[in-house]
């Protein structure tokens, strides 16, 4: 079943992890249950079944390309617009997604190659990451 699947992918941003099952994710990156993921959805309408969007920021939420929105859930999430890795999205309608690595190392093609079920290539990797802006109900602050 596709949910239970770790993804290696090319994302919008860098090679990375995708899945349904964040304790897979954890085991594998090695990184405490307590840590949140980003949470990529294939679009608005599927971003609204998981938290609300201020109104005046819908807009800005659905058209910024590589930009993470921290909701006041404290739950991050980023509407996919890169087409190739919105056909994996769209088959799943949201994942976690994180970078291809151990928590606090360096991307190792190897180590993310053995630990993923599915690899979809090709694999293309950038040090780019996501802008990340937090929402608040009239606000917006940049994180990075």
């Amino acid at each position: 079943m596709m949910k239970d699947k770790v993804f290696l992918t090319s994302t919008d941003t860098t090679v990375g992890f995708v899945s349904q099952n964040a304790s897979k994710l954890d085991a594998i990156k090695q990184r405490p249950p307590h840590k949140k993921y980003i949470k990529a959805v294939n679009s608005l309408a599927t971003l609204k079944k998981f938290t609300r969007v201020p109104s005046q920021h819908k807009n800005r939420v659905r058209r910024m390309k590589k930009t993470t929105f921290v909701m006041s859930d404290g739950n991050s999430y980023r509407i996919i617009q890169d087409k190739r890795h919105l056909l994996l999205i769209d088959r799943l309608k949201w994942a976690y997604t994180t970078s291809a690595n151990l928590s606090d190392h360096p991307y190792n093609e190897a180590f993310a190659k053995k630990s993923a079920d599915v690899i979809i290539e090709p694999l293309i990797y950038s040090d780019k990451s996501s802008t990340i802006l937090k929402l608040g109900k009239n606000t917006i602050r940049r994180i990075r």
